[in-house]
């Protein structure tokens, strides 16, 4: 009895040379550099001290209170939208050599270590139960690389995307029309709808909010729909019969057709990250699939590659250096190279000066990282 799944990877031969594609590296680099670039900012209120420069990026990477989009709101699920890439890669070469089984314990472990991992990121266990943080960003991804593997293991194209609208549409339909326990009525307010209530009942543990988490159970269902948007744009990736400038045009009419889909969709169900809402699938998938054929252009088709080392050393490791961020003080560090006196005479540009060393600083380690082969796979 044949192993291979419906979709097929006995004829790719990217999967077969274990070919690394470069632009997918170089776009998690990108993103994974926004992310540096939120924590050196935001998260240190110093840097936002009168300097405009400094306050309006502060401004550009903040996140909404509660509906609409911000440019950190792309981030997350382009993360999610990449891990679903990269699942068709791991897991069809996995299928390939040792079958579905091998595929489905690598899926279980990836999950778990990424859940762990994730509540080390929280703090771990430096507060006593029930101070402890369960959900997050990691424990998200973890959790939709598990689903979304499951189900490019076991059907087709289209049954992928017939799980998707199955998903979207699900979640649109339970929040819309479902009325919210104590309220009476359906609602997409703060503090006042599905996700919050199945996270202040059900969801053990510590919150980030109190009594709801942003990344908590009910809203990580439609975050398995960004990650099979992913998988759907790496089954057209690996597809040999496709050539690249057709895939370049599918992405770019894909990306168009899913935002024009998401904003119609948002005048009823608008954006909302919190609960990450099938409007915000949509429109965070399309814009995905536009960066990667923006990549894949310029990195794989022109060949202008110079400019990705930085972003392939912070995509290689992304894990690694998305935990190193959390638990070192690389503004600290900064500020002993160029704080007193030299941060003094720069005036405003003072804290300017510690962001870009701050980042610097984060460069050097994913280099120094990747050039000796240190990276932290799951």
């Amino acid at each position: 009895m044949s192993t291979t799944p419906p979709n097929s990877f006995e004829t790719v031969p990217e999967l077969a040379a274990e070919a690394r594609i470069v632009s997918l590296d170089a776009l998690r680099g990108f993103a994974m550099f926004w992310v540096v670039l939120a924590n050196t900012v935001l998260e240190p209120g110093q840097f936002m001290a009168n300097n405009k420069t400094v306050d309006s990026l502060a401004v550009l990477l903040g996140h909404r209170d509660w509906e609409g989009l911000s440019v950190a709101e792309f981030f997350f699920p382009l993360f999610v939208f990449i891990v679903g890439i990269s699942t068709v890669f791991s897991i069809g070469k996995i299928i390939q050599r040792h079958g579905r089984a091998a595929a489905y314990k690598r899926l279980v472990r990836r999950a778990a270590l990424l859940f762990l991992f994730g509540i080390f990121y929280n703090g771990g266990l430096t507060y006593p139960w029930p101070d402890v943080q369960l959900m997050g960003v990691l424990q998200r991804i973890g959790v939709c690389c598990l689903v979304a593997g499951v189900l490019f293991c076991l059907i087709g194209p289209r049954g992928l995307v017939a799980a998707l609208v199955m998903i979207l549409v699900g979640y649109w339909a339970w929040l819309t029309f479902v009325p919210v326990p104590g309220l009476g009525v359906p609602s997409f307010a703060k503090g006042a709808n599905w996700a919050w209530y199945i996270d202040k009942f059900y969801l053990p543990g510590r919150k980030q909010f109190g009594d709801w988490d942003p990344e908590g159970l009910l809203s990580t269902i439609p975050a398995v729909g960004s990650c099979l948007i992913g998988v759907l744009a790496g089954l057209l990736m690996t597809n040999p019969e496709i050539p690249q400038k057709k895939k370049l045009s599918c992405f770019t009419l894909g990306g168009v057709g899913l935002i024009v889909l998401g904003c119609l969709w948002s005048l009823q169900f608008p954006f909302i990250k919190n609960l990450w809402t099938s409007s915000f699938v949509l429109v965070t998938g399309g814009v995905s699939c536009l960066a990667l054929a923006l990549f894949c252009l310029v990195v794989d088709i022109w060949g202008f590659r110079r400019w990705t080392p930085p972003f392939i050393w912070l995509g290689s490791n992304a894990l690694a250096i998305y935990i190193v961020i959390r638990i070192v003080d690389f503004r600290g560090i900064a500020q002993r190279l160029v704080g007193g006196d030299i941060h003094a005479a720069l005036g405003t540009g003072g804290n300017v000066a510690i962001t870009v060393v701050s980042i610097a600083i984060v460069f050097l380690l994913a280099r120094f990282m990747y050039r000796h082969q240190i990276f932290l796979r799951v």
